[in-house]
């Protein structure tokens, strides 16, 4: 049996698909199957030296560029896939990149809905033509993963997909890395690049408006500030991405900008200590697929207050304080709460370790190399 794997549209190995893949292709057991990537050439290494697998890897697509990749999946892919023998083909990033038709048995991973959030004018994501052609995509995968209950039930609702071709594994946090680290007395922490005055709050994800809501964390970080006079920084850890100048440019204009910092793209392999080491995190997306963010703080030991939207509850259950994410004098309170009050910032503490315990990237890269193994 040969499995191909599609790294096309996972943002090489620092986004949040990225490192879900990397996380699958860590646990592929020694087999009879045979596992074969294909994507950019730039990510020839990227995968298999970060999971530590020698896979083969073949190069396609030379032209650059989502669109001319889309049409290589819609126009190439087919005679490609049918070359290399494929029995099985494996898309890590369903969401975002798919062929309209293939020769052997597909699967794909789902981990959010985004293109379909909100109003026309916010429904950037994928572009016109691709959100109106991905649901047929989508239904004619011949297994579908979605990555929380929420996804699936979007694929139901949007898509169309029938319920019984749909398998729900949460995605999973790294315990190795991402743990409760000694807190420190030293009121600067170097975690390189960056040297950090504690205490800060964390927010980490690319910046992207409006559907991360930087700027509603924004506002209530000043609401935070003007009802506690505590010294918190309010630090953002992502790269940019669509509607970046309005997220800066509102941070740019607050009476609290000398307290907010953005990093930019952070090293992976240093976020797990820039994590551990805030006083708590906030996620006041309105809009996750899974929460990846939730449950890394959570393992970290640090409190979460999250937005009561999508798939964020059904992740982070009863270990978090939630708020309405369209409310800022809301999200703000949930701030001054766990900025405040001792034995609530302790609660929570706990709440999350233990929730956290729930999911593990052996579980989820288990249950998901047993789907594609077993599809045939």
């Amino acid at each position: 049996m040969k499995i191909g794997i599609d790294t096309f549209g996972c943002n090489t190995r620092v986004s949040g698909v990225g490192v879900y893949l990397t996380q699958v292709l860590k646990r592929i057991p020694p087999s009879g199957a045979l596992f074969e990537l294909f994507g950019w050439e730039y990510d020839r290494y990227m995968f298999s030296e970060r999971s530590g697998k020698k896979l083969d890897f073949v190069a396609c697509c030379r032209i650059s560029g989502e669109t001319a990749n889309s049409l290589w999946h819609i126009l190439r892919y087919p005679k490609f896939a049918r070359g290399r023998g494929f029995d099985i083909c494996f898309f890590p990033a369903a969401h975002r990149r798919l062929p309209n038709k293939s020769p052997c048995l597909t699967i794909g991973t789902v981990h959010d809905m985004a293109a379909y959030w909100g109003t026309v004018r916010t429904r950037e994501h994928l572009g016109a033509v691709l959100r109106v052609a991905l649901p047929d995509s989508l239904r004619r995968l011949d297994r579908v993963i979605a990555v929380s209950s929420w996804v699936k039930q979007e694929l139901i609702d949007v898509a169309r997909v029938k319920e019984s071709r749909i398998d729900v594994v949460h995605n999973g946090v790294d315990h190795d890395v991402y743990y409760p680290r000694p807190q420190k007395n030293e009121s600067l922490e170097p975690v390189r690049p960056f040297t950090f005055r504690h205490p800060y709050i964390l927010y980490a994800a690319r910046l992207e408006h409006p559907i991360k809501n930087h700027t509603g964390l924004i506002r209530a970080f000043e609401i935070f500030k003007q009802r506690t006079k505590l010294p918190h920084r309010l630090v953002f850890a992502g790269g940019d991405n669509k509607g970046v100048k309005t997220i800066k440019d509102f941070a740019l204009a607050s009476p609290q900008r000398s307290d907010i910092f953005f990093t930019g793209p952070f090293p992976s392999e240093n976020l797990p200590e820039l994590v551990a080491g805030a006083d708590m995190a906030v996620i006041p997306s309105f809009y996750e697929g899974f929460g990846q963010g939730a449950i890394e703080a959570m393992a970290s030991g640090v409190p979460v207050a999250c937005a009561r939207a999508a798939s964020l509850p059904e992740t982070a259950n009863h270990a978090a304080l939630y708020f309405d994410p369209y409310d800022s004098e809301d999200m703000a309170d949930r701030m001054v709460s766990l900025a405040t009050d001792e034995a609530l910032y302790n609660r929570c503490r706990e709440a999350g370790l233990e929730r956290a315990k729930d999911f593990s990237w052996d579980r989820c890269a288990g249950q998901t190399l047993r789907i594609v193994q077993e599809s045939v």
